[in-house]
């Protein structure tokens, strides 16, 4: 499956019917999604995970021990630390509602963080009762990049507009020119 071609809600409900097929058929189905992608039981304790949950968490995640996540570390995009009990996935499980609309990184042991943004979503069975919930996460990172990037070009834009030294013009637009150049390097498809 190619992630360019599909919309995350796309992938989410491959998910979702997976999920509620059971072990058998969910296992196969979410090891083949190229997104990470977890489900949890309704207390939130992980049940289950795809492989593309440890190259994005940087770890292998713990079944029936690790709570609401499978990230090491959580913190919201201001970079303030937010507890695994109060991540998305934690709120759409209490609320027993998707979340959507926000955005979070992801701290991986070796100390790299993650830019993305989290589809938790309770999963009922067909009488409606919540039996657990599944999580999709997108990777943002480049983009976050790309968008600091753009941000230094205009600093430097706007610097260089603002002085009268020609040698620190030119550098300045030099500056900017390459934040662009590396800006557009993160948004080009892999």
């Amino acid at each position: 499956m190619n992630l360019a071609a599909v919309t995350p809600d796309e992938i989410l409900d491959v998910a979702i019917a997976a999920a509620r097929k059971g072990d058998a058929g969910m296992r196969e189905v979410l090891d083949q999604l190229p997104a990470p992608i977890y489900t949890t039981d309704t207390e939130g304790r992980l049940t289950y995970f795809n492989r593309a949950c440890i190259a994005f968490a940087g770890r292998t995640p713990q079944v029936g021990r690790d709570s609401w996540c499978v990230t090491w570390k959580l913190y919201t995009e201001d970079g303030e630390y937010l507890p695994h009990d109060a991540c998305p996935m934690a709120v759409a499980v209490r609320q027993k509602q998707a979340v959507r609309g926000v955005s979070a990184v992801a701290e991986r042991p070796d100390g790299t963080r993650v830019s993305f943004i989290p589809y938790p979503t309770p999963l009922t069975d067909e009488a409606g009762e919540m039996i657990g919930a599944v999580n999709l996460f997108v990777d943002v990172t480049q983009a976050r990049q790309a968008e600091y990037l753009e941000a230094q070009a205009l600093r430097c834009r706007r610097l260089a507009a603002s002085v009268g030294d020609e040698r620190t013009v030119t550098t300045l637009k030099a500056m900017a020119a390459e934040y662009e150049e590396q800006a557009r390097s993160r948004l080009k498809p892999n």
